[in-house]
């Protein structure tokens, strides 16, 4: 009979002290939903149809091209950060817009560089932004 009653007890001891972890880790999580995401307000800022966005991606054949060959090169470069590789490459009547986050001036750069020697020097409008250093 003692036998069982510490044994009761021992799984007790047990499973409290597990409900009471799980609760306080649930406790301090923030849920996913309330998170914002980073980019929130560059989105509000680009429905004012002011600046390009994806949704303006040329369907030419050239320009479609010229967007493939560029964004080919960025997922080539393994230097280059996710958000580098996750920019927007956008192509119309020739001009290629660069737009969206890197995290250094190195990578700004190195994707100008890749998208100038596709599509010449005149043809690229860096919009790219840099969020860390």
């Amino acid at each position: 009979m003692l036998k069982q009653v510490l044994l009761c007890a021992l799984a007790l001891l047990v499973l409290g002290s597990y409900a009471g972890t799980a609760y306080t880790a649930d406790k301090t999580a923030t849920p996913p939903a309330q998170m914002a995401p980073d980019n929130t307000g560059r989105n509000v800022r680009d429905r004012n149809g002011d600046t390009l966005t994806s949704g303006d991606q040329s369907e030419n054949q050239a320009d479609r091209t010229l967007t493939q060959q560029i964004r080919r090169e960025l997922m080539a470069d393994k230097s280059l950060s996710t958000d580098a590789k996750n920019i927007k490459v956008i192509t119309s009547n020739g001009v290629v817009t660069l737009r969206g986050p890197v995290n250094t001036p190195k990578e700004k750069s190195t994707i100008e560089a890749k998208a100038q020697s596709i599509a010449g020097a005149s043809k690229v409008d860096n919009q790219l932004e840099i969020i860390r250093r």
